[in-house]
């Protein structure tokens, strides 16, 4: 499977789990360089928690997401008013949620996402009972 058609249906997965708890949601197919906008790739809400998702999935190893990925979030979701954040997904693991701020920073002020870390993250449940960060 190519890499964009397993970004596309992970991001389409989050989105049904959003949608089963009674999240408004929606992808946003634009993001990932189709446009000049800052979006990010899922925006889900129930009225008292709305979140701008960047979604990244991996088979296994680190997670890298550049500085431009990590500020059009920051960007997008200060000007909405919502929070933002990295979702991560391993194979056969369940979703993982943080803050663009615990995450690592690298030497090339990129982002990493490492399953084995013990950077603070929520899990779905904590979205969407937002007892979360």
């Amino acid at each position: 499977m190519s890499r964009s058609k397993k970004g596309d249906r992970l991001e389409r997965e989050l989105v049904n789990m959003f949608d089963d708890e009674g999240f408004a949601s929606i992808r946003i197919p634009a993001s990932g360089g189709a446009t000049k906008r800052e979006l990010p790739d899922i925006l889900a809400g129930d009225g008292n928690n709305t979140y701008a998702i960047e979604a990244k999935g991996r088979k296994d190893g680190p997670i890298y997401l550049d500085w431009k990925e990590i500020m059009d979030l920051l960007v997008f979701s200060n000007r909405m008013g919502v929070k933002a954040r990295i979702g991560a997904r391993y194979n056969r693991e369940d979703w993982r949620f943080y803050h663009p701020a615990e995450l690592y920073i690298t030497d090339s002020c990129s982002r990493r996402v490492d399953y084995e870390s013990d950077v603070e993250h929520e899990t779905f449940e904590d979205l969407i009972s937002g007892d979360g960060l």
